[in-house]
This record gives C-alpha cells, sequence and structure tokens, in this order.
C-alpha cells in the first residue's frame, strides 16, 4: 500500500555501521531494519511498503551490485543508495545505470545521506501507487464481457459505431451502449480517454 509507513533497510556486514546509520535515521523518525546479508534482507523485504535500501558494495555472499540486480528482476520499488568505503567508479556508475538513487563513500555526510533517503523514499512511494493504479485498470480490463471486448478492439481501430454495428452484426444504438459501459468500467469520459486507457492501462488512472 502506497499510505504505509516508509521504512529504511540497512545492510552492511559492520554492525557499527549499521548501528550508525540507523542511529541516524531513527532520530528524524523513521523506521528500518539492520540487515548483515542480502539474504536477510530478502527474508525480511516487505513489498507492499515504501522503502529504501541502504546497501554496502561488499558484501558476504551476495555483493552490492548483485542484491541490486535481484531487487530488479523482483521488480522491487525499493531506492537503493549505496554506501562503500572503497572508492570504486565503475561500480559507481554500474549502480546508477541500474538505478540507483546514489552512491556513496564512506565516510558520507550525515545530512546527505538522509536527503538520498528522502529522494528514494519518494520514488519508492510514487512507483508502488502506478503499480497499483496498474493492478487496478488491469482488473478493470479483465472484467470486460467478450462482446465489449470485440468492440472495445474495433474502437482502437478507429471504426465508427455505425461500422462497428455491421461487423458485429448489432444495431449501432448497441455498440453506443457497449462502448458506454466500457467508458464507465474504464473509469474515462471520452473515447479518446478510453483507446489510450487500452492501449496502456499503466500510463495512470484516468477515473
Amino acid at each position: 500500500m502506497p499510505d504505509a509507513a516508509p521504512v529504511i533497510y540497512i545492510v552492511d556486514d559492520d554492525p557499527a555501521v549499521r548501528d550508525a546509520v540507523g542511529f541516524l535515521v531513527s532520530s528524524v523518525g523513521y523506521e528500518y531494519v539492520s540487515c548483515a546479508s542480502g539474504k536477510e534482507l530478502f527474508d525480511r523485504l516487505d513489498a507492499a511498503r515504501p522503502c529504501c535500501i541502504v546497501l554496502d558494495v561488499r558484501l558476504p555472499g551476495l555483493s552490492g551490485l548483485e542484491i541490486q540486480r535481484e531487487l530488479q528482476s523482483r521488480n522491487a520499488t525499493a531506492g537503493v543508495i549505496f554506501i562503500t568505503g572503497h572508492g570504486d567508479i565503475p561500480k559507481a556508475v554500474r549502480a546508477m545505470r541500474l538505478g540507483a538513487v546514489d552512491f556513496l563513500e564512506k565516510p558520507f555526510d550525515d545530512q546527505v545521506l538522509l536527503d538520498r533517503i528522502s529522494d528514494a523514499l519518494s520514488a519508492s512511494g510514487e512507483a508502488l501507487a502506478r503499480n497499483a493504479k496498474q493492478r487496478s485498470l488491469a482488473r478493470r480490463l479483465e472484467g470486460l464481457t467478450e462482446r465489449e471486448r470485440e468492440v472495445l478492439a474495433l474502437v482502437i481501430a478507429g471504426k465508427t459505431s455505425k461500422a462497428i454495428a455491421v461487423d458485429l452484426d448489432i444495431s449501432a444504438k448497441t455498440v453506443d451502449n457497449h462502448r458506454a459501459n466500457l467508458m464507465a468500467k474504464a473509469g474515462v469520459n471520452s473515447v479518446a480517454q478510453l483507446i489510450a486507457w487500452a492501449q496502456n492501462p499503466s500510463d495512470g488512472d484516468t477515473g
């Protein structure tokens, strides 16, 4: 749920770093979860909440970059901020290309980290909201009758009610009724919006 309270995951094999970052984020009111490895992170990750993962690059088992790739394969909405004690420009570049919010070298400025966490949580919340809209719209599309699907396909093809009536051997008035039902189910106000919704429901909820 996009309205759920955000959470910060701190993934580092150094307990002192986890404690320090945990104290920092809790001091401004964030809930946090401390993890020593990627396995622990995935065991505890709550995909339904806006979250930021403060992630060390060098970890036992899965590396930070491997964790980032696994998050992407799961379509996770978490924002990722890498931290490292070893300046590594190529890894930083790869991380940013894969969508990391930032790549900070230890020791980092506390306020910079808090600012990046705020950015990551905003992006995570927006991603959760988009996903919720996409699921809602997909459910609406699944709820169409077979005839409504036929009418929708012909509307998308640009055909008039009269032409659709001929193709489906029904009256133009019946076509108009089906089209009105389609717009009501989709939550749109015009045929143009209906076509845009049907072609790409992930663009957002227009109702």
